[in-house]
């Protein structure tokens, strides 16, 4: 066993949390630890407001989930729920490890790399005002997935779809998946979203069979599967929508063609209507396999997505900007978490969370201590969930020391409370301080007029900083200005 496996298993077996501690404390009578089947679905670039029950809340009643809609009204919505960046590779390995992308070093999507050691330099440009951190480019294996606990449950467990968390040797299998369909280090379709896609991990199978559709079929063969092993299962369902390219069935985007817009929403595009459509169907495909295998009430859904949707390809109003971005448009996420009798239906929470919360919300429900030797970030959401206590925690961290195309600078933000500090490294405005409560678009920044508020968050932020040891922008000796 070579030295990360070994760091690997003992980190799995280790106690290095209590579980009382895993979250929120219970005021209740204690959870007991179960087994529940587990589907986790994540799909990649879907706004806030791209699943239909939020976009009607703001005059878009355009796009269509009815599935999805129908699982929020059977479990609980987070309202103030959080990728842990705003790009793609970031926010999945922050959800699989429960810490944030500044501690693991992925900071920014991957790029195809066969590369076996991260970098630990800095990437220039004399354009830049700043040399900034080169990005790691694929998961440590010494770090514990969500994937590599369950194991030690007895659970099978599968990954369908996008990976984008390193090259050949990093693949899901090496992080505790038992099965891997789809997933490899690039991070969408080679050829789009028809079949040959030419997807290493996905044999070709039908000419022209849509992706979102195969995948689907794939996930319920799965589950079908895990159920005649007589087995739990963890699948982890992380779509390639609706990223880039906007590729979409052409019966799905003539309905959109022809389905009248509301005013105001004009601009919306029917191909990229019809890709969240089809993931919709997806999302019901899986649901309805676990309802006819009578697995519903033992098995707990978790739906997001892992950055906000991509401007101007859709529009994340009310809020602001969009992918790639440090305002609300590119963190904010569709959050539902279902689990009959578990979870009361048809409920709201307006609490923060993010990625990093899943993993110990996990290992609290089955019952096993947060990994050891490295400190896990989320907490465990599972008071939240049940109504038996509340979250305390205060303060969500974000960190992106890179530069993305021209208008977007290496920035880290604290939301607090209602409030929200975004430091930009470099640009036109260096601090902004937003009061979410009252101005959730991130209209009027208040960093001016509040120097207390600014100098408290900003202290919270660097020591924040310090303490996950995140790599920092440095001067740039060659920038021509």
């Amino acid at each position: 066993m070579n030295r990360r496996a070994f760091l690997k298993t003992a980190g799995i077996a280790g106690l290095s949390t209590l579980l009382p501690t895993l979250g929120c404390q219970m005021t209740k009578a204690a959870f007991k630890p179960r087994k529940p089947n587990i589907l986790l679905i994540h799909i990649d670039d879907l706004g806030w407001a791209d699943v239909a029950y939020t976009a009607r809340r703001y005059g878009n009643t355009w796009y269509e989930s009815p599935n999805i809609d129908k699982l929020r009204t059977q479990g609980m919505e987070f309202t103030d729920g959080y990728a842990a960046c705003c790009v793609c590779s970031p926010t999945r390995a922050a959800l699989l490890t429960g810490r944030y992308p500044a501690r693991i070093g992925i900071t920014d999507w991957i790029r195809p790399s066969e590369a076996t050691e991260n970098p630990q330099g800095f990437d220039t440009n004399p354009k830049w005002k700043l040399d900034t951190p080169q990005n790691h480019v694929f998961l440590e294996p010494a770090d514990v997935t969500i994937a590599e606990v369950l194991k030690q449950c007895d659970y099978q467990t599968g990954h369908i779809g996008k990976w984008h968390l390193g090259g050949t040797s990093f693949y899901p299998p090496s992080q505790g998946f038992d099965i891997n369909i789809g997933g490899c280090s690039w991070g969408h379709p080679f050829k789009g979203y028809f079949d040959p896609c030419q997807i290493p991990t996905l044999p070709d199978r039908q000419e022209g069979e849509y992706l979102t559709d195969r995948l689907a079929d794939e996930a319920v063969n799965f589950i079908q599967n895990a159920a005649a092993n007589n087995k739990p299962f963890f699948l982890y369902m992380a779509h390639y929508a609706v990223h880039t390219p906007i590729q979409a069935r052409k019966d799905y985007t003539d309905y959109f063609k022809n389905k009248p817009k509301p005013a105001g929403w004009e601009h919306l595009r029917a191909d990229y209507a019809a890709m969240i459509k089809s993931v919709d169907d997806a999302v019901g495909a899986m649901l309805n396999k676990i309802e006819a295998l009578n697995l519903t009430s033992n098995t707990l859904v978790i739906f997001t997505s892992d950055n906000g949707g991509l401007e101007p390809i859709t529009d994340n109003q009310p809020l602001r900007a969009g992918k790639g971005y440090a305002y609300e448009g590119g963190v904010r996420e569709p959050w539902l978490f279902k689990w009959p009798g578990v979870i009361p239906a048809n409920t709201t929470s307006a609490t923060p969370i993010c990625s990093i919360d899943v993993l110990p919300t996990i290992c609290q429900i089955v019952g096993r201590p947060l990994p050891a030797g490295r400190e896990i970030d989320g907490v465990s959401l599972l008071g939240e969930l049940t109504g038996q206590s509340q979250l305390t925690r205060s303060d969500l961290f974000w960190h992106f020391p890179h530069y993305r195309g021209a208008y977007e600078f290496p920035y880290s933000a604290i939301r607090s409370g209602h409030w929200k500090l975004i430091k930009h490294y470099d640009g036109p405005n260096t601090i902004e301080l937003f009061n979410l409560k009252e101005d959730l678009p991130e209209s009027t920044n208040l960093a001016d007029q509040l120097p207390d508020k600014v100098q408290q968050l900003e202290q919270k932020l660097t020591a924040w900083l310090q303490h996950t040891q995140a790599r920092m922008p440095r001067p740039n000796p060659n920038y021509q200005a």
